[in-house]
C-alpha cells in the first residue's frame, strides 16, 4: 500500500471516530505538500466541515492530533494552513519502505485483475518504409502495453499491415512499368525501400499526367470529366474568380486541391491502378502473385527494422484477410436495413441523425474501402480474443473515421463496439515542416535510426570520454543503446495528443530532458555501487536514525512509483512515465553533486558512519531499479557504465 492510500485509510478513520461519518477513501483528497509549508502529503478538510460544523483550521487541526495519536508511525508532526492539513510521515516510516523495496524487482507491478486488452499499433501500408511518423505510433503503442500489463491486465500486442487497397497497386503498378525487373537482391536496395520508391514513381507520373487536365479545367474546359463531375467542377472554377476567394489564400488552396485530385483521378496511370486493384479483388492469379513478391520484400524489411526498434507483437492481422469478412458485415446490414444502397450500387450508412454524415462502405463496383476491412477486422479480433478493450493507436487525422466505425459497430450489434478506443496522437513535424509520403519527403526509420547512433558517436567522441576501456562490441551496444533511447525518449516524453517537432540532436543533449540525462544518473549510480564494492549485511540493514533532507526526498519521490503507473494508464500517456524518471534523475544528480564548502553532504562511498554509507546505498540501488524499470516500460535500455 502507498503511503497517500495509506493516509487516506487513517483519514478515513479518524472522521468516523471523530465525526461519526462513513467516508470512503475516494473521499480524501490528498496532494503533495507546497514547498514553502512543512510536511511531504496534504489533506484538503474543506469538503468536511458541512458535518463537523466546524472552521476549516479547527477541522484541520483535530483530524491531525487524531492522526499523531493514532499512527504515530505514519504520522510525526502536522501543521494547519487554513483548510490544509500538511502531515509530515515519520522517518522510520520510509525507512521501513527503503528496506523492503530497495532491491524490488517488481516494485509497482500489480497482480494479473483478470481483464484482457487488446494493443495495436505500427499498422504500416506495404507500400513504403516505416518513416518517423510510424516511430512514434511504434514507440507509444509499445509503451502502452507494457504499461498496461504492469497494471495488471493480459495484453496482447497485434499489428494490422495495410496490405491491400489501391495505394499497394500504385506501388505494383509503377513497378511492372519502371522496374525492369529491379528486385532488393539485384539492386542492393532493402525490400520496404525499394516499394517505397516506385510509390513515389508513381506520384509523380501522376501528377506529370495531372498537369495539363488541370490546366484545361482552369479554361472551362471539362473534356475529361462526365456527369456530376462536371457540374462541381464548374462550381470550382466558379468560384476561384470571386474576390473573395482570390484574397484568401486557404480558400483557394483548398478550391485548387479538390481540383488536383479530381484530376488525379482522370489521369491514364490511376485508372490502370484501380483496374489493378479490381482485378486484385477478382483473384487474377498475375496480379495475386507479384502481389505476394512485392509484399514479401517489404516483410523481410519490417523485420529487420522492428528488430532494430526492439518493437514486437503477439498477433499479426492483414487486411487482406479481414476484407472479406467486412463485406459480410456489409451484406449482414443491407439486410437489418441498418446499410443501404445507391442507384451506382455502392453501399452506405446514413448517420445524419447522429450528427455525421453518409459513410461509404462498398463502392459501386464491388471494392471495398478502408471502413469496410476496419468492421471486418474488429470482428475477427473480438472472435479471437474477447477482449475487454480494443486499443487501436492511430494519428490524430483519423479521429472522425474511428469515431464512425464505433457508432456503425454499434448499430450492427457488434460486441466488439462498447470496447474500441482510439489512442489518437498528434503527427510528428520535423524542424523543416511536415513529412510527405506523395512527395518522398518522409525520412525513413532506418535513415533516422542511423542517424541517431551516428548522433550518439560523435557526441561520445566530442565529450573526450575514454573509449577506448570499451570493446568494438560494447561500444556499438552503447551507441544504440544511447542513439535509440533518446529517440524512443523524445517521442514519448510530449503527451501523445500534441503535435511534436523532433530535432535528433536535442535528443541526446546530456544535460537536457532526455534519455541521455537519465542514462547518465543511472550509469552513474551502477559506478557508484562498483566502487563501494561488497558490504556485508546490506539485505538485512535497517537504518533507524534521522534522515537528511534530501535522503528523504529521494525516498519520498521512488516511492510514488507505484502511483506514476496508474496515472500512466489512466491517462494512456507513457509521458506521465517520462516526466517522473527524468524528475528522479534530477534529483540524483542533486543529490550527488550537493556539497558544503566543498565536501560531498551526501557522499556515500566516504560516508561519515558505516550506517549512512548503507543507507545511502539502498537509497541509490532503489534509484537505480526505478529508472531501470520507467525506462523499460519505454521500450529504453539504460547502461551500466557511459
Amino acid at each position: 500500500m502507498s503511503v497517500v492510500q495509506t493516509i487516506r485509510t487513517a483519514a478515513v478513520a479518524a472522521i468516523k471516530s471523530l465525526y461519526d461519518q462513513p467516508l470512503v477513501e475516494a473521499d480524501i483528497s490528498i496532494n503533495t505538500t507546497k514547498p514553502e509549508f512543512e510536511g511531504e502529503y496534504t489533506i484538503v478538510v474543506f469538503s468536511f466541515t458541512k458535518f463537523s460544523r466546524q472552521k476549516p483550521e479547527e477541522t484541520a487541526q483535530r483530524i491531525g492530533e487524531y492522526l499523531t495519536a493514532h499512527n504515530p508511525e505514519l504520522v510525526s508532526r502536522f501543521n494547519v494552513v487554513k483548510g490544509f492539513l500538511n502531515l509530515s510521515i515519520n522517518d522510520a516510516y520510509w525507512t521501513k519502505f527503503l528496506h523492503t523495496n530497495y532491491s524490488n524487482a517488481n516494485i509497482g507491478i500489480q497482480p494479473a485483475n483478470g481483464k484482457k486488452i487488446m494493443v495495436e499499433y505500427s499498422s504500416p501500408n506495404t507500400n513504403k518504409p516505416l518513416h518517423l511518423g510510424h516511430l512514434r505510433n511504434n514507440f507509444l503503442g509499445f509503451s502502452i502495453a507494457e504499461i498496461m500489463k504492469a497494471n495488471g491486465f493480459e495484453v496482447i500486442k497485434a499489428n494490422l499491415v495495410n496490405d491491400r487497397g489501391i495505394h499497394i497497386c500504385k506501388s505494383m503498378l509503377a513497378w511492372q512499368l519502371f522496374a525492369h525487373g529491379d528486385t532488393p537482391k539485384s539492386s542492393g536496395i532493402k525490400g520496404d525501400h525499394l516499394v517505397g520508391d516506385y510509390y513515389v514513381k508513381f506520384e509523380s507520373v501522376v501528377k506529370e499526367q495531372a498537369e495539363p487536365i488541370i490546366d484545361r479545367v482552369l479554361e472551362n474546359d471539362f473534356a475529361d470529366f462526365e456527369g456530376a463531375e462536371v457540374e462541381k467542377l464548374e462550381k470550382l472554377v466558379t468560384a476561384l474568380h470571386k474576390p473573395e476567394v482570390k484574397e484568401d489564400k486557404e480558400k483557394t488552396a483548398k478550391i485548387m486541391d479538390d481540383i488536383k485530385e479530381m484530376s488525379r483521378n482522370k489521369t491514364e496511370i490511376m485508372q490502370q491502378a484501380k483496374i489493378m486493384l479490381q482485378q486484385w479483388e477478382a483473384g487474377n492469379p498475375e496480379v495475386r502473385e507479384l502481389w505476394a513478391t512485392m509484399n514479401s520484400w517489404v516483410y523481410e524489411g519490417f523485420a529487420e527494422t522492428y528488430n532494430r526498434l526492439g518493437i514486437n507483437f503477439d498477433k499479426m492481422y492483414y487486411e487482406s484477410e479481414t476484407y472479406l469478412l467486412g463485406k459480410n458485415l456489409v451484406a449482414e446490414g443491407l439486410e437489418k436495413g441498418v446499410l443501404f444502397r445507391k442507384e451506382d450500387n455502392s453501399v452506405w450508412i446514413d448517420l445524419t441523425a447522429d450528427g455525421l454524415d453518409q459513410k461509404l462502405l462498398l463502392r459501386g463496383d464491388g471494392t471495398s474501402v478502408y471502413m469496410t476491412q476496419d468492421l471486418g477486422t474488429a470482428r475477427l479480433k473480438y472472435e479471437d480474443y474477447h477482449m475487454d478493450q480494443s486499443v487501436i493507436v492511430v494519428a490524430d487525422e483519423q479521429n472522425y473515421h474511428f469515431k464512425v466505425l464505433q457508432l456503425i459497430l454499434e448499430k450492427l450489434g457488434e460486441p466488439s463496439a462498447p470496447g474500441l478506443l482510439h489512442l489518437s496522437y498528434g503527427m510528428v513535424e520535423l524542424p523543416h515542416g511536415r513529412m510527405k509520403s506523395r512527395e518522398g519527403t518522409v525520412v525513413d526509420a532506418d535513415d533516422m535510426i542511423n542517424e541517431m547512433l551516428q548522433t550518439a558517436e560523435e557526441d561520445a567522441k566530442n565529450l573526450g570520454k575514454k573509449l577506448e576501456t570499451f570493446s568494438e562490441e560494447e561500444l556499438r551496444e552503447l551507441y544504440d543503446t544511447v542513439g535509440t533511447g533518446g529517440l524512443k525518449f523524445f517521442l514519448l516524453r510530449v503527451d501523445p495528443k500534441k503535435k511534436m517537432i523532433f530535432d535528433p540532436k536535442e535528443s541526446i543533449d546530456r544535460h537536457g530532458f532526455t534519455a541521455t540525462f537519465i542514462q547518465y544518473a543511472h550509469a552513474r549510480i551502477k559506478s557508484i555501487i562498483r566502487e563501494a564494492g561488497p558490504v556485508a549485511d546490506l539485505a538485512t540493514f535497517n537504518y533507524t536514525g534521522e534522515l537528511l533532507p534530501l535522503e528523504k526526498a529521494l525516498i519520498i519521490l521512488n516511492e510514488q512509483f507505484p502511483g506514476v503507473l496508474a496515472e500512466a494508464y489512466r491517462e494512456l500517456s507513457p509521458s506521465v512515465i517520462a516526466n517522473y524518471i527524468f524528475s528522479i534523475a534530477q534529483l540524483f544528480n542533486t543529490f550527488y553533486g550537493e556539497k558544503v564548502d566543498g565536501v560531498p553532504t551526501y557522499s556515500i562511498v566516504r560516508a561519515a558512519t558505516e550506517e549512512k554509507k548503507k543507507l545511502r546505498l539502498q537509497i541509490i540501488m532503489l534509484t537505480a531499479n526505478i529508472i531501470q524499470q520507467g525506462m523499460k516500460l519505454m521500450g529504453i535500455r539504460v547502461p551500466e557504465r557511459m
